[in-house]
């Protein structure tokens, strides 16, 4: 105890122990820090550059692959484009693959496979020569060193294209078409090495040595089919092949929204026009790579088939309409050496749905005639007197005329300075006869029609008088002819749709305002004057023309699913006139069948059931100096409740005849057969 109290006495009561214990635990922490620092320090130094480059040698990332398009399906359901599989060897490039990597796959995966080489250039063998090294190296010997790599690889590949490559085995060529395939890949895509015509052996050889081949499998390619004939070919359009890769006018475009260059896309008409909807979802695969070579694919979605498109179009009456075209256009064409062709369209007046786009193409020096559907939304002609309905309405529109006070008499018109323009039936005088509006689309009165342009253009005609008019007539005759779609485009949705074609309107041409009246001076698609006849025959609503009804995906088990969207009727204007107005011009048009004149042009069309509407056309036109004729055709049935609408040219007749007439009866007995519900 008294050693206790002396100790406690030396101390001062007032003194703390806690900064000791504070200073120990500072000690403590600052030897732990220096220990972590002196680790960072020796992992930083010794082992940085290590670390670093196993990261960089390892990546996961996400590789992407096409998947089948959406198929193309007629009215009734039937598959008119659909996809056809085949097995086909395929070539994953990894990251920063070198070219001997590359050279020695090819080289061996060669052994098992056979591709063509029909496109192999001279700078593809080079390429494959030099991506062996040891050929690299003994090249380098004989060209000049440069300090830039891509100059002192050019006079390597040029040397090696003159001196070493000439005499290629047919094995070396084969492989030097693969690695070819294989080099031109980015990394981690897919390509196809071959993608149609794998054999058997092929693949159980390239199965067994797989493993020996880094990035190298079997897989699935398509191409499409089109199992219920190709009467639509042109219409329906086609997809690139891999050999020719996406279009070079699109390619920065597709390449942005994530395409391959040798992916298969659009590439005219509907494929193209509908891509979007076509071309589906790309499939995704996780790749896992150790130095550039993959390791491991993990497949995390398997893509989506493109949706599919469901047309207006009954395939077994196009085919139908198609066939009396080709035909037709070898018969006519036989006795019409400059016959180019001809076209034909058929829909629906009330919704604009297209029933058949058919059409024939002529060689004018072999005769032979090839499939042309597409020719009726982009060959324009002179169409003549088919748009007679659309003076006459332009003419109750503009009030020169009324529905009850029609009346003139038909005469040759004799103009100061110019040849004397008559109807086909008047050409000397001797037949001229009084004729409401209806009755001069009867029988065709070129003469009617004149009078009502210079009527238009407040011109007051004399015989023998200088055409004096303002040349704003026109634009004002054109006007109404816009109106139901003769001169702009229809809105049919497929590309390349011609505007047609407009003849001068200057000073100099103002007696050509009177030929534009009755049909002889501008030009005209097939497909613009089905609108047209259309518009005239629902009354006034000039609807956009459309060959796809509807977008449908795809069920389980392939077939064609669920519909996703409806294509409705689009209607671009409306002829907003009393339906008086329409009542004159579509009874001018029954009359050119049923009427009692003996001047009437359409009698050929009388005894179709049920009662068809009509008017036909003749223009003068020219090949080159020789003088030949269009024969067209605009006509609509049952003329008391229109369910069809029909338009029809043949273009380089040079000796009349009824084709145009004829063609409409064979058309309309298949339409019947097929649509008589």
């Amino acid at each position: 105890m008294k050693l206790f109290k002396k100790i406690s006495a030396n101390r001062d009561p007032n003194k703390s122990h806690i900064p000791f214990r504070l200073n120990f635990l500072f000690f403590i922490v600052f030897l732990l820090f220096a220990a972590l620092i002196g680790q960072l320090a020796y992992l930083q130094v010794d082992y940085g550059q290590k670390f670093a480059t196993e990261v960089n040698s390892a990546n996961n990332t996400t590789a992407t692959a096409s998947v089948q398009r959406g198929s193309v399906y007629d009215s009734t359901g039937r598959v008119l484009v659909g996809n056809k599989s085949h097995q086909a060897i395929q070539y994953t490039k990894g990251l920063n693959v070198a070219a001997d990597k590359m050279y020695t796959i090819a080289t061996k995966l060669g052994q098992y496979l056979t591709i063509s080489t029909s496109s192999l250039t001279d700078r593809n063998r080079a390429d494959y020569y030099l991506a062996n090294k040891t050929n690299l190296k003994a090249v380098a010997k004989h060209v000049k060193n440069s300090t830039d790599s891509d100059v002192l690889y050019d006079r390597e590949v040029k040397y090696t294209e003159q001196n070493l490559i000439k005499s290629m085995t047919s094995s070396e060529k084969n492989a030097a078409a693969i690695y070819a395939k294989m080099s031109g890949a980015y990394s981690l895509s897919t390509v196809n090495l071959k993608s149609t015509g794998v054999s058997n052996t092929e693949l159980a050889e390239i199965g067994e040595h797989q493993s020996e081949m880094p990035g190298v499998k079997v897989g699935t390619s398509w191409t499409r089919s089109y199992p219920n004939g190709t009467s639509l070919s042109s219409v329906l359009g086609a997809v690139t092949t891999e050999k020719q890769g996406l279009p070079s006018d699109d390619v920065k475009t597709l390449l942005a929204e994530g395409y391959s260059r040798d992916d298969s896309v659009g590439q005219s008409q509907l494929e193209k026009q509908y891509e979007n909807v076509l071309k589906g979802t790309k499939s995704q695969t996780e790749v896992k790579t150790q130095d550039g070579v993959i390791q491991k694919e993990i497949k995390k979605y398997g893509g989506q088939k493109g949706d599919n498109l469901s047309l207006t179009i009954n395939s077994k009456f196009q085919k139908a309409v198609q066939s009396i075209m080709m035909s037709q256009t070898k018969s006519v064409g036989s006795g019409n050496p400059y016959l180019p062709g001809a076209y034909a369209v058929v829909l629906n007046p009330q919704t604009g749905a297209i029933y058949a786009l058919a059409g024939a193409s002529r060689d004018l020096s072999t005769g032979k005639v090839t499939e042309n559907a597409l020719g009726t939304i982009n060959q324009t002609f002179v169409m003549g007197s088919v748009v007679k309905g659309a003076t006459v309405m332009g003419a109750l529109q503009s009030g020169v005329i009324t529905p009850t006070s029609s009346t003139m008499t038909d005469t040759p018109i004799k103009l100061a300075g110019t040849a004397t323009k008559s109807s086909w039936f008047n050409k000397s005088g001797s037949a001229s006869i009084p004729l409401t509006a209806s009755e001069a689309m009867e029988v065709s009165s070129n003469s009617y029609m004149m009078q009502l342009a210079m009527k238009e253009g407040n011109f007051n005609y004399a015989s023998g008088r200088g055409l004096t008019m303002s040349t704003s007539v026109f634009s004002k005759l054109r006007g109404y002819f816009n109106e139901f779609g003769l001169g702009v485009k229809t809105g049919i949705d497929l590309p390349g749709e011609a505007t047609g074609f407009q003849g001068d309107s200057s000073r100099k041409s103002i007696g050509k305002a009177l030929d534009l009246s009755f049909g002889n001076y501008d030009a005209y698609t097939t497909i613009q004057v089905a609108q047209y006849i259309a518009t005239m025959a629902n009354g006034g609503r000039r609807i956009a023309p459309h060959i796809v009804s509807s977008i449908t995906g795809t069920n389980a088990d392939g077939s064609q699913g669920k519909v996703q969207t409806n294509v409705t009727p689009r209607v671009l204007n409306t002829v907003d006139v009393p339906s008086s107005y329409f009542d004159v011009v579509q009874k001018g048009y029954y009359l050119v069948v049923h009427g009692t004149s003996a001047y009437k042009t359409g009698s050929d069309l009388a005894s179709l059931s049920p009662q068809v509407a009509a008017k036909s056309g003749t223009a003068e036109t020219f090949h080159g100096s020789t003088s030949t004729e269009t024969l067209s055709l605009a006509t609509y049935a049952p003329y008391n409740n229109p369910k069809v609408a029909m338009a029809i040219v043949f273009p380089g007749i040079s000796s009349g005849g009824v084709a145009n007439t004829t063609t409409a009866k064979l058309i309309y007995k298949e339409f019947w057969k097929y649509y008589s519900k």
